[in-house]
């Protein structure tokens, strides 16, 4: 493997332009083409295989909607029963996490990457990434973006246009930008 690839994997700061991670990339270019273009009346077992195929680990049951736009793909789970709406992005350098159950609305972003504040290192084209997770049967509303290193716990509620900055425990109701708690949603 490639040194840039394993900085990435690692978590450590890397250089995207990598030949590795390019043909990582032509992969997915390839594979998301390909689903983009197999939306309904195509049936879903045509669909699943290519989802299979693109992504790290793909549950029963899952419906992701086209267009659906990532990175890699491999370092992306979704767990049973999943739903996700039109439009989704997934910056998957570092892994996506996504439990059973859950309900993505359109538009929404899931986003591990980030650059580097000092600018001299960010025209140089230095990132890296921080792990998204998301709990069984959480909803995620429209547009909602979820930012690099956050973890939604359990049937959490996000609504919609919320910008997730920070982790939010089980079993609440956030909004906002950026996200804030402002209700349990317990009984």
């Amino acid at each position: 493997m490639g040194e840039q690839k394993d900085r990435m994997l690692a978590g450590d700061w890397y250089l995207p332009d990598d030949p590795e991670l390019e043909a990582d990339t032509a992969r997915r270019l390839e594979l998301c083409a390909a689903y983009n273009t197999t939306s309904p009346p195509v049936p879903e077992e045509q669909r699943t295989p290519l989802l299979k195929r693109l992504l790290g680990s793909v549950g029963e049951d899952v419906r992701i909607r086209a267009p659906f736009h990532c990175d890699f793909g491999y370092h992306i789970s979704v767990g049973a029963g999943s739903f996700v709406n039109f439009g989704a992005v997934f910056l998957d350098p570092a892994p996506i996490t996504i439990g059973a159950h859950v309900q993505i609305g359109p538009n929404v972003q899931l986003l591990t990457a980030t650059h580097e504040l000092d600018t001299e290192r960010r025209r140089a084209g230095w990132e890296k990434a921080e792990p998204v997770t998301i709990g069984d049967n959480v909803w995620l509303g429209g547009g909602v973006i979820v930012c690099p290193g956050v973890t939604i716990g359990e049937n959490t509620v996000v609504g919609a246009g919320a910008v997730v900055t920070r982790d939010l425990p089980a079993g609440v109701l956030a909004v906002g930008n950026p996200a804030r708690i402002v209700r349990s949603l317990d009984g």
